[in-house]
């Protein structure tokens, strides 16, 4: 593990530490449903050598109708051992560079327990830019024991942002596209109104990285984002999406920000957004 508070690390350090023993890398890549080729389909095209497959859908509970909601610790370290990583691992997970699911992966890492775990900046993107080797197939580790316990801290649940909209004594901080905030747009999940958490902020994720790099901006640029977005730092976040992956991009980037204590809403607006869900605001903050 880098000795650096930083959650990311870079290509060149995952290079150099790719074969240790104790390095576990994850391909967490994620689509919006429907949309072609599926992400386990192009990660079996080409990966990082020796990642795992890490499928949001799959490590969530079954027995939720939203999308992708958080699982029991039980399952969680069921699955995480699955795939080969265990309690002592380091883990570096990465996405094909989109930034949407390495940090929910990574959100979700250091909720159940494991802090041994880092972003590569830039992901799959920037890895092959640079001419690294990809390998193609299934990779099938052994599985081991992965302890896991749920710090319920670090999500937040519908009841509890109704709760908060009366004092506001959380800020929610929106990823979603502008337009989608604004209920300019119609949601991509059929079936959800349109607008925002009233008293809401927004701060689009694709903001906070270089769309043609892959890598994640700067801590100035990444601090002037939000501040330009009407938040606090120094007061309690909040952050929400679509449906609780890519609002993770935003806590990633708080964190490298020294931003602790912040929570993920795991509902967010496929949950909010819902014909019978609370009340909606539209139109611009």
């Amino acid at each position: 593990m880098p000795a650096t508070n930083d959650p990311l690390v870079s290509t060149e350090w995952l290079a150099a530490h790719l074969n240790d023993p104790d390095v576990k890398v994850i391909d967490a890549s994620f689509k919006m449903p429907g949309v072609l080729p599926l992400p386990k389909d192009d990660y079996l095209a080409a990966h990082i050598p020796g990642a795992v497959f890490f499928d949001v859908d799959a490590v969530s509970d079954h027995s939720n109708p939203l999308p992708h909601m958080f699982p029991s610790a039980e399952q969680f370290g069921r699955d995480v051992g699955g795939l080969g990583i265990g309690n002592a691992d380091t883990v570096v997970l990465y996405d094909a560079g989109g930034w949407v699911a390495a940090p929910r992966a990574w959100w979700m890492l250091l909720s159940f327990g494991h802090t041994k775990v880092r972003v590569l900046n830039g992901g799959l993107k920037k890895w092959r830019a640079e001419g690294r080797n990809v390998e193609s197939g299934q990779v099938t580790p052994k599985p081991v024991n992965f302890r896991a316990a749920f710090d319920a801290r670090r999500t937040r649940s519908m009841q509890q942002l109704i709760e908060n909209l009366a004092g506001r004594a959380e800020q929610v901080i929106d990823a979603r596209a502008n337009e989608r905030y604004q209920g300019k747009v119609a949601e991509p999940r059929a079936g959800l109104r349109s607008g925002h958490i009233p008293g809401s902020l927004s701060l689009p994720y694709n903001n906070l990285f270089d769309a043609a790099t892959g890598t994640m901006r700067s801590t100035d640029e990444l601090r002037a984002a939000f501040l330009g977005a009407g938040v606090k730092l120094d007061a309690p976040i909040v952050t929400s999406c679509g449906s609780g992956v890519s609002a993770a991009v935003l806590t990633l980037a708080l964190y490298r920000l020294g931003v602790r204590g912040s929570a993920l809403y795991d509902g967010s607006w496929a949950e909010w957004g819902l014909p019978d869900g609370p009340v909606v605001a539209t139109g611009p903050a």
